[in-house]
């Protein structure tokens, strides 16, 4: 059980309910939540070990990260996670400037009008 409180951009390994092994994760929910001892759950975008540079996907190197290898954060993939299923905090955080763009990757998820800056 997690004896930390999450917060926002921090690097996770978590149970997911839908894979029987751990999977590294991002908290992208607000603070205010991640903080709330009335709030079970946060949101959380998973990372892959494979995966291609797209809309809704983008790749990090493990310097940023602290991750073993390159991973591809994707989220179209964004869920709720109950904060017991958070099992292990790593010690690297996304920058502030990482996390607009992985907000922008969800908005694009979900707006089919949201712009990609194509690279």
């Amino acid at each position: 059980m997690v004896t930390t409180k999450p917060r926002r951009g921090e690097i996770w390994s978590a149970l997911l309910a839908d894979a029987p092994k751990r999977h590294w994760v991002v908290i992208v929910s607000l603070d205010s939540r991640n903080l709330s001892d009335r709030a079970s759950s946060v949101l959380v975008v998973p990372f892959g070990s494979y995966g291609a540079e797209g809309p809704t996907t983008t790749e990090f190197q493990p310097g940023e990260t602290g991750l073993p290898g390159p991973s591809f954060l994707k989220a179209h993939f964004i869920q709720v996670l109950e904060k017991k299923s958070l099992l292990e905090r790593m010690p690297r955080m996304l920058s502030a400037s990482r996390m607009k763009d992985v907000v922008s990757m969800i908005r694009r998820a979900v707006d089919p009008d949201a712009e990609w800056p194509r690279k």
